[in-house]
């Protein structure tokens, strides 16, 4: 496929079309909005930041991060922490887009950055938003390319570094009649650094610069694993029962939930005393599975209201933020979903990194080259639908020395992978220093491994 841009006047008249369609659709993103609001009451609330209007913070020459939901935050939380660290003159702004992804931020740094909504990709929004942060660098997690954003970052000469930088099959396909648009946005970005050679071919199918892109790894892999993980673990566990078998589902999501509860159900046939942790990936999702849990008439307590479970709790339903890779650490087999359904999956490296043995459905195609990582390694099993997912967890909880070996290669896996953080950190900094970056000319068409 070719990688040619369209004519100039051709892509300025697709900017005027996309931008008088997002208008257009306002309306009814802002309904959405207030619909998602019914379910969970974070939406209903700073509509105007997601337009550029908020407090003037009065800062000038900031770091700016942007990582849309919970899942990019905790990813981006050692390289925000390293870049702190670096550079402690400097004030840093970190946007996100859903509620849980701003009280994950509000959890993790307070006051000590800057916090708003990312407005939508609308001209006037984001200028509002760009004369108050006054960026010296903007750093995009992971997919986050927006059309107006990344050409109104570049006619301003703030550099933009996509960090930890993915791009799946189904996403490169699904950009449609915004690609060349999106093509453009990628090919002003001063930096891509991505997670894996998958994601570098296909950043360069979407149009990246050969000269301006390398794989430096996935940030995931340098997720810090603090000892009180484990110390906590041990404890909860003597209050459960020592001894009894513990799964944990990790991010259900609705079209799931049954088949988690359906396979618990099987497996409490064997194991009468079996616990499941279950951590919805949505917060409108939290009482729902209560629900559910309670109709298969299981003894089901929840974090927010009984805080701990016992002996006798059969079902316990993780139902706060920022607490998932502790309750992780005390399972004795981790379910990650989202990946029943044909969501992508989450993130398996948390289990991995704790010495946890992962479970995996047939979808995958968000996070597939650490799935497949994991896989080849004899980290993680795959299964295929919830009756499956019964049988593996028997066939797991029964064997101690497997789960023991599952667990060693996820945490040998996740340390030979670690150094993305300072890799990334290093390409920001050679982006603040206005630094080319050596490497590739740009008529190579291949990637470089940046070791």
């Amino acid at each position: 496929m070719s990688n040619a841009s369209p004519p100039r006047a051709l892509l300025r008249l697709m900017h005027v079309i996309y931008t008088a369609v997002m208008y257009v659709l306002t309306p009814l993103i802002l309904y959405r909005l207030a619909a998602r609001g019914l379910r969970m009451r974070g939406y209903f609330v700073r509509w105007m930041e997601r337009f550029g209007a908020f407090d003037d913070p009065h800062i000038q020459d900031s770091i700016w991060i942007h990582a849309v939901s919970v899942g990019e935050v905790n990813a981006a939380a050692p390289l925000i922490e390293a870049l702190r660290a670096r550079y402690p003159e400097r004030p840093f702004v970190v946007t996100t887009v859903t509620p849980t992804g701003s009280d994950r931020v509000r959890q993790l740094w307070k006051d000590r950055v800057v916090h708003v909504y990312l407005p939508y990709d609308l001209p006037r929004s984001i200028n509002r938003f760009l004369d108050k942060i006054q960026p010296r660098i903007a750093v995009v997690m992971e997919t986050e390319i927006w059309p107006n954003l990344f050409r109104l970052c570049d006619a301003r000469n703030i550099p933009v570094v996509v960090a930890n930088a993915r791009l799946s099959d189904k996403s490169l396909r699904g950009y449609g009649p915004v690609r060349p648009l999106a093509a453009e946005a990628i090919r002003s970005a001063r930096f891509v650094a991505a997670q894996s050679p998958q994601d570098a071919e296909r950043l360069l199918a979407l149009g990246a610069r050969p000269a301006r892109l390398r794989v430096v790894g996935n940030l995931k892999f340098d997720m810090q694993v603090l000892p009180d993980f484990f110390s906590q673990a041990q404890i909860w566990r003597r209050d459960w029962g020592a001894q009894r078998p513990v799964w944990i589902a990790a991010s259900t999501h609705e079209g799931e939930e049954l088949a988690v509860i359906e396979a618990h159900s099987r497996l409490l046939h064997r194991y009468p005393d079996a616990l499941l942790l279950v951590a919805p990936r949505h917060p409108e999702r939290f009482k729902p599975m209560v629900a559910l849990c309670r109709s298969f008439g299981f003894a089901t307590k929840t974090r927010s209201e009984d805080a701990h479970a016992d002996e006798d709790t059969q079902c316990f339903v993780i139902d706060t933020l920022g607490e998932l890779v502790r309750f992780i650490a005390a399972a004795d087999i981790a379910f990650v979903a989202g990946s029943l359904e044909p969501i992508g999956g989450h993130n398996v490296l948390e289990p991995a990194a704790l010495g946890v043995p992962v479970i995996v459905g047939p979808h995958t195609f968000n996070f597939e080259e650490v799935t497949d990582l994991l896989l080849d390694r004899g980290a993680a099993e795959r299964i295929r639908d919830s009756e499956h997912l019964a049988d593996v967890l028997q066939l797991l909880l029964g064997d101690t020395l497997r789960r023991e070996q599952m667990g060693e290669a996820g945490c040998r896996t996740v340390a030979r992978e670690r150094g993305a953080v300072e890799r990334t950190l290093e390409i920001i900094g050679r982006v603040l220093r206005d630094e080319d970056e050596p490497g590739a000319d740009a008529s190579d068409a291949r990637p470089v491994v940046v070791d």
